[in-house]
């Protein structure tokens, strides 16, 4: 596979991993055109070490984010880098106060219109100045689905500057992966898995201390311990073998 990379990489059991911080992905996405960027969890990791396709898929990503304790510790122990961790979360913040001034365009797209709608209130709360070019809150559907042209066509008129997909991993990479190959428009796509619900505070985020020790992960699985206990308790376990094994 072709590796595509905007700054340096390293690589954690299969995956290329971008050696970068929140400021400079920001800056990446406010002052660069047509890049894709993937937030890496433990869970992403050991998905692709499984999957070679999807391995590939991710590793064509132009930025590939260290999110999580885990990852960037792997990334920290292999490579001494002092990698740290680069959150969804606080990229997608960092990214829109940043662009304020350059009056960079942002379009949602995924989740249910009830927690757009709440995310896009709390954000104009913080950041009145915000240029929010649309949303578009699809029905459950595949992602070769979601790609059609009756999903994408208001994204392609209004091009925004930086696209936020909210339909979970892997599917909103995929998602990411088909529009970039299929469409010829200059935006900047990122996937960002829960970060909706966290900023519409539908979902509890874990606080920071917690996140830098490595147990956010708690705190999600007693929100969702159906959804997630197999991401957590299965793939996590895994990561640590992967990794010793590495």
């Amino acid at each position: 596979y072709i590796i595509v990379s905007i700054m340096d990489s390293v690589r954690i059991l299969k995956t290329e991993m971008s050696v970068t911080n929140i400021n400079n992905v920001a800056e990446n996405l406010i002052s660069k055109n047509n890049i894709s960027v993937a937030i890496c969890n433990a869970n992403t990791l050991v998905r692709c070490y499984k999957d070679k396709e999807l391995n590939n898929t991710i590793n064509s990503f132009d930025i590939r984010c260290t999110d999580g304790f885990p990852v960037a510790k792997a990334s920290k122990i292999l490579y001494q880098n002092n990698q740290i961790r680069v959150d969804g979360y606080k990229l997608f913040l960092r990214t829109i106060e940043k662009g304020l001034s350059n009056n960079v365009s942002h379009y949602f797209f995924g989740n249910s219109e009830e927690i757009v709608l709440k995310m896009i209130e709390s954000i104009k709360t913080r950041y009145a100045d915000i240029n929010i070019k649309g949303f578009t809150c699809p029905p459950n559907l595949s992602y070769e689905e979601l790609s059609d042209e009756k999903f994408i066509n208001d994204i392609n008129a209004k091009n925004p500057d930086i696209l936020w997909v909210s339909l979970g991993f892997p599917k909103q990479e995929k998602f990411i992966n088909l529009i970039k190959k299929n469409n010829s428009i200059d935006t900047n796509m990122v996937g960002v898995g829960a970060v909706f619900e966290w900023v519409a505070g539908t979902k509890f985020k874990a606080p920071e201390w917690l996140a830098n020790i490595g147990l956010e992960w708690l705190i999600r699985l007693i929100q969702e311990p159906k959804r997630l206990f197999r991401r957590y308790l299965v793939d996590n376990f895994l990561f640590i073998i992967y990794f010793i094994k590495q």
